[in-house]
């Protein structure tokens, strides 16, 4: 397997030298501004020493660990959410939480359907060779999917909560959605821009040497 070094004189990776020279990227993650010049595929190779075809086949593995743990939230709260409309206190709710219900209970639908949907499109192109094609569109089911699953669970909780806190409910649901947006989505992105991996451009004179 060619070594970090070895990688990084034949495809013309900076030196220490010249990542010190570059006062544009002074925000980036120092641990990452070594790999600044390489794509995704490049790094796996260098690092992982996978090819482009195991680099798809392991996040598809990952994806599935992923959905098979949002999966299990949103069918227990599915599950939760039929149940009540065949409990003896349904038809006293109000017209108002008659519809946060239906919304909620739409949205986890939704939202179950897009967090299994990557199983019927697996099984759909099944030795077609479309693992790449799969693992890009199971992952925006799955980016779509906790949105709504993020919405469900905000609704069950103004539902629920609305027995107890009344028109307060509201207050505790947009609470607690700005906490699961936080958790879920607002943290990895802070992160996810402080080490970007994106190649940075080369200069001409590093091109030529390649």
């Amino acid at each position: 397997m060619e070594s970090l070094s070895d990688w990084a004189h034949h495809h013309g990776a900076p030196s220490q030298s010249d990542l010190e020279r570059r006062p544009a990227e002074s925000s980036r993650c120092p641990d990452c501004q070594w790999s600044a010049d390489m794509d995704n595929a490049e790094w796996n190779h260098a690092v992982r020493g996978e090819t482009e075809l195991q680099s798809v086949d392991r996040h598809f593995n990952e994806l599935l660990q992923e959905l098979r743990v949002a999966q299990t939230g949103v069918q227990i709260l599915f599950a939760f959410l039929l149940g009540l409309a065949f409990t003896p206190r349904f038809p006293d709710l109000t017209v108002g939480q008659q519809g946060v219900y239906l919304v909620t209970l739409v949205l986890s639908a939704v939202s179950a359907a897009l967090l299994i949907g990557p199983v019927g499109y697996h099984r759909t192109v099944f030795r077609q060779r479309l693992r790449s094609q799969l693992v890009s569109t199971a992952h925006r089911y799955a980016i779509a999917g906790l949105v709504l699953l993020l919405l469900a669970l905000v609704g069950a909780v103004e539902l629920a909560a609305s027995f107890i806190l009344g028109p307060r409910a509201t207050i505790l649901a947009a609470a607690l959605a700005g906490l699961f947006a936080t958790l879920w989505f607002i943290v990895p992105l802070i992160h996810r821009l402080r080490h970007q991996h994106r190649p940075a451009q080369r200069s001409p004179d590093t091109v030529a040497t390649n």
